[in-house]
């Protein structure tokens, strides 16, 4: 059985992002649907001594544009200040100064798609946590089609026999032409671990971006995904 995942780049992703990474044979990143605005394509939250607050990558785009064609806006200077957010709320974390520097290096890029910037960070996480699940995109795939149609198609296009889908696929997915097609559906099963964080005092925060363990479980953090 080949299981493929799909699902649309974010900005420095929660745990079960990875976890569904983790889960399958073949990752697609579905770049080429419509961006959407205030959702997690360009934002992540961490955790402060208040609570949680946003990271939000400023962006250049108009409506109806897709994910890929969506710029960063250079004037503003957001990769300064998420680098001192990270720094005010994680500096005596246990593993700030191991992955830390990786991170910053990866924001000074000054990369200019937000497609190509989520990528770059998902993929300097997988290579920290040893996951090697090949990454494809799905501008790259040319497939069409409506919304479980083309799901179908990805599928059959990377030969998977099963598709990976979050819960919330089953709001919108059309089982039948699933079955039809002979390609089997499992749910993502996953749970918010808990783990140490910085600041106790303001309660365990759940869902937070990957840095939030990262810096506080270092590759330990791979065992919470399994």
């Amino acid at each position: 059985m080949t299981v493929v995942a799909i699902h649309q780049p974010q900005y420095l992703p929660y745990l079960g992002f990875f976890h569904k990474l983790l889960g399958c044979d073949v990752f697609v990143a579905l770049d080429d649907v419509q961006f959407q605005k205030n959702g997690l394509q360009n934002r992540n939250k961490i955790k402060t001594g208040q609570g949680w607050q946003w990271l939000t990558v400023p962006v250049l785009h108009n409506f109806g544009q897709l994910i890929n064609e969506v710029e960063v806006d250079p004037k503003v200077p957001w990769a300064r200040k998420h680098w001192q957010a990270l720094l005010s709320n994680y500096s005596r974390a246990p593993f700030f100064e191991t992955f830390g520097p990786g991170l910053k290096a990866i924001l000074d890029e000054e990369i200019n798609s937000l497609c190509r910037l989520n990528m770059r960070l998902v993929e300097w996480v997988t290579e920290l946590l040893g996951i090697r699940t090949p990454i494809l995109y799905s501008s790259v795939l040319g497939v069409a089609g409506g919304q479980t149609e083309r799901l179908i198609r990805i599928c059959r296009k990377v030969g998977a026999d099963c598709y990976l889908s979050g819960p919330g696929g089953r709001e919108y997915m059309d089982l039948s032409l699933f079955a039809a097609a002979g390609i089997g559906v499992r749910w993502q099963e996953f749970s918010a671990p808990t783990y140490e964080q910085q600041f106790a005092t303001a309660g365990f925060v759940p869902n937070l971006s990957i840095v939030d363990a990262l810096f506080n479980c270092g590759e330990v953090t791979r065992k919470l995904l399994e």
